[in-house]
């Protein structure tokens, strides 16, 4: 289930805000590393992607996975550059739209919070967990009543034979 568009809106001030802090630059880029689908609101999706693809450090071609500069002048480049110039982001954006880039989230804004955080961005709805419970439970129960009526499993090992 994706961010709530407070959480997101703290995300990204915490990108924005705390680069600069040592004990911040591996969750800043831990967090940069996640998918964007878990960010409920479309324009917080927009910044995000904007700084997870901006704060992408240069890798050649054969590098390992991705990585990103955090701190430093290139972070603050680019942050500066979608404060005063947002339709880098989006065509459509405005001021109001960065009006929270760049500002500390706020105290709460801590270790447990980015825990927590991290749980909701990969968290499932608990109404669709219960539904795949019971579809788990009735596969189980159809799977073993089927393992008694196959009386060869060497039929699946040999797929050769069956097709020639």
């Amino acid at each position: 289930m994706p961010l709530e568009p407070e959480d997101g809106a703290k995300v990204i001030q915490l990108i924005t805000s705390r680069y600069d802090q040592r004990e911040w630059r591996k969750k800043i880029e831990k967090t940069l590393s996640l998918p964007p689908s878990g960010i409920k609101d479309e324009e917080q999706r927009k910044i995000f992607l904007y700084f997870k693809i901006g704060l992408q450090a240069y890798k050649s071609r054969r590098a390992d996975p991705p990585s990103w500069i955090v701190g430093g002048f290139g972070t603050k480049e680019v942050i500066e550059r979608a404060r005063f110039n947002p339709t880098v982001i989006d065509p459509q954006f405005t001021k109001d739209h960065v009006a929270d880039i760049g500002k500390d989230p706020g105290s709460d804004v801590n270790e447990n919070w980015w825990q927590e955080m991290l749980v909701k961005w990969f968290e499932e709805p608990e109404e669709e967990g219960e539904d795949d419970t019971e579809s788990e439970s009735d596969e189980s129960s159809d799977s073993s009543t089927e393992g008694d009526s196959s009386s060869e499993p060497s039929d699946t090992s040999h797929p050769q034979e069956t097709a020639s």
